[in-house]
């Protein structure tokens, strides 16, 4: 669950929406304070497409668990 807690951390709130796959990995700093092996699985599991609130990145990545 450690990887679900710092990337849906940054979704929420560092985050402006709409937004993309790519500007949420790319945003805060690439989350260079979460582990690599967390940022791997969250760019992995993460669909491409739009995001319109952080709520539907939590649902994308919770179909993944």
């Amino acid at each position: 669950m450690s990887v679900l807690k710092g990337v849906l951390e940054h979704a929420k709130r560092h985050v402006n929406y709409p937004t993309s796959k790519k500007a949420l990995i790319e945003a805060c700093n690439n989350f260079s304070d979460v582990p690599r092996e967390d940022k791997d699985w969250f760019e992995k599991n993460l669909p491409e497409r739009g995001y319109s609130e952080p709520i539907e990145v939590f649902k994308a990545l919770l179909d993944k668990v």
